[in-house]
């Protein structure tokens, strides 16, 4: 496997890749008012059947927001482009913001997202960052348990963040 800097010419072979994911479980969020106090939960809740979840950006929003980031890396296998991750810099807030990690399905739970998860890392080590954020939807159960896996914790939501109004929760871990 080859991670690299995406070139021009990959962004068709990024956006051709499917970006859905399938699960059977999705993180449910509960708003509790008693008194003065707010509460926020969220909590895994298994669906009465699996669903395919569609990724929040696509087509041209999707290419207008990779032209947006700072860092565009690739995930390459024998020729074949099969994984991306797209990077902002936030240097104010001493922060590596991913916007996009997609493997193909296929390629999928076989470290290729992990690999690119650390070259993100890596990335915002270089750019002199301190934490790494990645965006995830509630509905991608399987991305929220990546994030775990690899260690992120989970640090806010929103929940109008896409123009789908899905929630958005974030994991954030340390760079240095």
């Amino acid at each position: 496997m080859l991670i690299r800097p995406g070139e021009p010419k990959d962004l068709a072979h990024c956006g051709a890749l499917d970006h859905s994911c399938s699960t059977d479980r999705v993180w449910q969020m509960e708003n509790r008012v008693e008194g003065s106090a707010l509460t926020v939960s969220f909590r895994t809740v298994r669906l009465p059947r699996e669903i395919t979840v569609a990724y929040p950006r696509q087509g041209i929003d999707l290419l207008a927001g990779w032209r947006r980031r700072d860092g565009f890396l690739v995930s390459e296998i024998d020729g074949e482009v099969c994984g991306y991750v797209a990077l902002t810099a936030q240097p104010e807030h001493g922060l590596a913001w991913i916007g996009d990690l997609v493997v193909q399905p296929s390629r999928r739970r076989r470290g290729i997202g992990t690999t690119l998860l650390r070259a993100g890392a890596h990335w915002g080590r270089e750019q002199n960052l301190v934490r790494l954020m990645i965006e995830v939807q509630t509905k991608n159960y399987p991305a929220i348990n990546f994030c775990q896996a690899c260690g992120l914790s989970f640090s806010g939501y929103n929940d109008h963040y896409w123009l789908s109004e899905d929630i958005a929760v974030f994991f954030t871990g340390k760079l240095r």
